[in-house]
């Protein structure tokens, strides 16, 4: 009986030194595994100043009348007056383009009310689109010189003046999105310094969405008003942090 009680004695300190070791095996595997996925989320910014590359005018212009035809050949004039008015300021006859006529009968309108002082409202909408922006833009500090001739401009679709676009977004995202990359690369090193930490390969990496701003933050002052431009990109990047 001595014997087989040092036996099971013996079996069950074996058994609970293989439990305890098993433990720390396992226990060993989860810090490792838990060490292995360590990383730090860092972004990287970059920014550009542009010039817009290309302006769109639109001029709306309206004659009024009672007499159909004669409305008609007003508005015909003024036509002609902003063709001279944008040849006169140096924008080619190719880069104006003249758009739909809009005729408005008030008298046919179901819900109108009270006197009818001009039963006909012409409108027409003519576009001048150049890549000479300023050219556009030194032409629209003119526009007075319309309004001294009679031209009735209206501003019906929102405010009047140029719009200004920057069109080649394409050309400097390659160069961005490496220095965004680089900027966030600086961070992640400097933070897996801290941690005493070595930097490893990426684990994820989001390009982030490129933004077209307006230069100027100033308010009611929009970025396609203005043609000088910030161009912005933020990457969000994960890099492993190794022991």
């Amino acid at each position: 009986m001595h014997n087989d009680s040092l036996k099971t004695l013996f079996a069950a300190v074996l058994l609970t030194i293989g439990l305890a070791l098993c433990g720390w095996f396992i226990g060993q595997g989860f810090v490792h595994s838990r060490l292995d996925d360590k990383f730090v989320t860092v972004k990287g910014v970059a920014e550009r100043t542009v010039r817009a590359d290309l302006a769109i005018w639109p001029m709306r212009f309206v004659a009024t009348g009672n007499d159909l035809t004669q409305v008609h050949a007003s508005l015909d004039a003024d036509a002609r007056k902003v063709v001279e008015f944008l040849l006169r300021h140096g924008i080619s006859r190719e880069a104006v383009e003249l758009q739909s006529l809009e005729v408005t009968d008030v008298m046919a309108q179901a819900y109108r009310s009270g006197p009818v002082e001009s039963r006909f409202i012409l409108a027409q909408t003519m576009v001048a689109r150049s890549g000479n922006v300023d050219t556009i833009a030194q032409a629209s500090q003119r526009v007075n010189e319309l309004v001294d001739a009679g031209v009735v401009l209206s501003a019906e679709y929102g405010p009047g003046g140029p719009v200004y676009l920057f069109t080649s977004l394409n050309d400097v995202k390659p160069e961005m999105i490496a220095e965004a990359t680089l900027n966030a690369r600086e961070a992640a090193q400097q933070f897996a310094t801290d941690s005493g930490s070595r930097l490893g390969d990426i684990r994820r990496a989001n390009q982030g969405v490129f933004q077209i701003l307006g230069r100027n933050d100033i308010p009611d002052l929009q970025e396609h008003k203005q043609i000088e431009k910030t161009v912005r990109v933020v990457s969000t990047i994960d890099y492993y942090l190794v022991k």
